[in-house]
């Protein structure tokens, strides 16, 4: 049957007289295997909501509680799955609360469809995951594969960032299988973790927020820069200062499928215009270089990595190292983790573990606010997976209201809100420029508990580090939407400072 000919199927069966805009819309988003979107209903796209009606058993549509949030959800979706997320909102303020999630999902190049209004187009391009015909692809890659060997051979410092989207769990596996015959580090962006295998005794840590400065002083040392993926983002490159822009200090190899991003940022000295999925299965194919020359440089490298995650000692009641590498130890292999902004995402960085078919899902743009929506849709798409959600107290009550979302429509997401009773990240900054001069950071919560408990979710309060897997635990069995609130100490500002110990560095 042709693509009309299923159309004319579809609306044949729905309503006999002629198709209105909206069910075109519709139709087409069934002809192309779409099955689910996210939205807030508006006025404007009325007829659309209409046709969705006639199809309820074949297409799921999931109504958020703010448009921030849908977009959100729909762009977790894209992650998540490979295939567009797709948001429907109203004209005017729908679309200007949901362009974070379409921000979100350009920087971190994940497929979206943003539908405004009567308006039947994606704002992002529509290219859903498909596999590769790579018989096709190696052809004109192959020129580049041998230069970039013949650098390789050269170096005596090599390191690899991965990151980006568009990695099947196939590609994830031929990157390590590729790390691996050669000896070379390999290092993931920000919030890629789930790329690279983290068990692999080629990964050395990720490059994120809570970076080990152990890790940045390898990233300064290298002598050549094999970049596969990610765009090398502020966060990443901490502003530009640990990869000098626009000319690195080390060879640099720049693997990414947008020809226009590469050389907007850094120069490399060999540019690949490719997918990542199908990089890494050409160079999967490549014969092995001896990495025995820098088997030492990646041998401390990955010690380095070890001595970084190893929980050090606090007197806080509540320890977060302790209780997240307890967490992590019980975690299924296929669990989803979602990542708000803010220096408690450090504690989800830093001791959990991640490799395929685990993800790790959070914005590269440091946007507040996603992590429940993602969770909601992580837990709505994959209802048979663990989904947890790391997000802070100010992240909360920016999105929050979406536990709802998920209590209506059986996503079951543990959330773990982190409250310290301020915007965490930004004290920080305050008090290591600034010490002691707090000002606008502090917070005046609700009670968090009742909040969730107001939506019919699972929710209590942690206090202590013996309480939390046993909180956890109950959250799991309850089989519904789930809130632990953990009360952490204002000192304890990241994963690896505290305020005192900022003020001290400013004092000397």
């Amino acid at each position: 049957m042709t693509v009309q000919e299923r159309a004319s199927s579809i609306s044949a069966k729905a309503k006999p007289n002629a198709r209105s805009g909206g069910r075109l819309l519709v139709d087409q988003l069934l002809v192309h295997g779409a099955d689910l979107a996210f939205c807030v209903p508006g006025e404007s796209y009325l007829e659309v909501l209409d046709a969705l009606f006639d199809v309820r058993d074949r297409f799921k549509l999931v109504n958020a509680r703010h448009e921030a949030g849908a977009a959100n959800m729909a762009e977790a979706y894209g992650k998540l799955t490979g295939k567009p997320g797709i948001c429907m909102v109203t004209r005017g303020p729908g679309a200007c609360h949901a362009a974070v999630g379409v921000h979100t999902a350009f920087q971190d190049s994940t497929p979206m469809i943003l539908l405004v209004g009567q308006i039947a187009r994606g704002t992002r391009d529509r290219e859903a995951f498909q596999e590769i015909d790579y018989r096709q692809m190696f052809g004109p890659v192959a020129k580049w594969m041998n230069e970039m060997r013949e650098l390789l051979g050269k170096a005596e410092r090599p390191l690899m960032i991965v990151g980006g989207g568009s990695w099947s769990e196939r590609a994830c596996k031929e990157m390590v299988s590729f790390a691996e015959a050669n000896g070379i580090p390999v290092t993931c962006s920000f919030r890629r973790q789930d790329v690279f295998d983290n068990a692999s005794e080629n990964y050395i840590g990720d490059l994120s927020t809570s970076v080990a400065p152990s890790l940045t002083k390898r990233v300064k040392e290298a002598d050549l820069l094999l970049v596969v993926g990610a765009r090398l983002g502020e966060i990443t490159t901490q502003a530009y200062r640990v990869i000098e822009s626009p000319t690195p200090k080390p060879k640099l190899i720049h693997v990414y499928p947008d020809p226009d991003e590469i050389g907007r940022v850094y120069v490399p000295d060999l540019a690949i215009v490719a997918d990542s999925s199908a990089f890494a299965a050409a160079a999967n194919t490549l014969k092995p270089l001896d990495g025995a020359k820098w088997s030492a440089w990646r041998e401390s490298a990955r010690k380095d990595y070890l001595e970084s995650i190893k929980i050090l000692p606090v007197t806080f009641p509540l320890d977060m190292g302790k209780a997240i590498s307890d967490l992590a130890a019980a975690l299924p292999k296929d669990f989803v983790v979602t990542v708000d902004a803010g220096n408690f995402s450090g504690w989800a960085h830093r001791f959990i573990r991640y490799g395929r078919p685990c993800r790790q899902l959070g914005p590269t743009s440091g946007a507040m606010g996603y992590s429940v929506p993602a969770a909601v849709a992580a837990s709505i798409t994959h209802p048979e997976r663990s989904v947890v959600s790391f997000v802070g107290d100010g992240g909360f009550l920016m999105s929050g209201q979406e536990i709802g979302t998920a209590m209506q429509h059986g996503g079951k997401p543990i959330v773990l809100l982190f409250n310290n009773r301020m915007y965490g990240t930004i004290r920080m900054h305050q008090e290591r420029d600034f010490p002691e001069r707090i000002s606008g950071t502090n917070l005046v919560n609700p009670d968090f508990v009742a909040f969730a408990k107001s939506f019919g979710a699972y929710a209590e309060r942690v206090e202590k580090t013996a309480d939390f897997m046993p909180a956890f635990e109950r959250a799991l069995k309850s089989g519904k939407t789930a809130v632990i609130e953990l009360m952490t100490d204002p000192e304890q500002v990241s994963s690896r400072t505290t305020i005192d110990a900022l003020r001290a560095a400013k004092r000397h």
